[in-house]
């Protein structure tokens, strides 16, 4: 069986040091395999963060060769093993334990943002009435798996570790998942403006090329988004009409 050598970062919020292993590469292994053969055989004290292993849980989000990947969905085939395969923890989180990463920060964001809200009732019987192409335009928001590959490719967040002051590509999404939603009445667009920083977003579309769902981030929730906070307050007819428009009288 053929042989390959990955250089794994081990390590932790201290600082760590890449390791160099060799193992057997066989035919429909991918990354993740790797990680655990070396795992049991070389490093038994060797940090994974994993669950299920088809790509459904995004718990193994990791950097292979310097890209964002979910390991148990990277094949070996798809590399070039004939040079080291690097494997590192995501970037923009801190580093707990080797490739275990500490992303509970992107948890206590989604707890900031403004719940469902729906409209009252179509019918008597309870029930509502929507178009379906509305019900269509968030299923593609709900396909996401939280991996966080979107966050930890994101500049604003990795290079510029603006944690504090922008929620980031998935969290764009879940409020565009809230924000399109045809019953929802909830209005986020103050704090996407201010409190999530939606205009320090680019639109590079680097978090859409990492997606392992495929969700058109950028096209589909981050822009859309965006020309919603801008019709609301850089238009300057709205503007205009907002300020001398007659003011209602209870």
């Amino acid at each position: 069986m053929a042989t390959a050598t990955f250089r794994v970062w081990r390590g932790d919020g201290g600082g760590g040091k890449y390791v160099d292993y060799r193992t057997e590469a066989g035919e429909g292994m991918v990354v993740l395999d790797a990680m655990h053969q070396i795992q049991a055989q070389q490093a038994p004290d060797m940090a994974i963060r994993w669950n299920c292993k088809a790509g459904k849980c995004g718990s193994c989000s990791a950097e292979i060769n310097g890209m964002p990947r979910l390991m148990c969905m990277t094949r070996l085939n798809q590399l070039n093993l004939s040079e080291p395969v690097t494997v590192e923890p995501m970037k923009a989180f801190p580093p707990v334990k080797d490739l275990v990463t500490d992303v509970s920060w992107n948890f206590r964001v989604k707890q900031k943002i403004k719940r469902f809200r729906p409209r009252p009732a179509d019918a008597p019987d309870g029930t509502h009435r929507m178009q379906q192409m509305d019900v269509d335009r968030v299923q593609e928001f709900r396909k996401c798996i939280e991996c966080f590959l979107c966050q930890d490719t994101c500049h604003v967040l990795r290079d510029h570790h603006k944690h504090d002051e922008f929620i980031g590509p998935r969290f764009l999404v879940y409020t565009a998942a809230l924000e399109m939603h045809p019953l929802d009445t909830e209005d986020r667009l103050p704090e996407l403006r201010q409190a999530a920083s939606i205009g320090y977003c680019n639109i590079g579309k680097c978090c859409t090329k990492v997606c392992p769902e495929e969700i058109h981030i950028t096209d589909n929730a981050i822009i859309p988004l965006k020309e919603r906070v801008a019709d609301r307050y850089y238009d300057p007819l709205r503007m205009f009409l907002r300020v001398h428009q007659p003011k209602k009288t209870v």
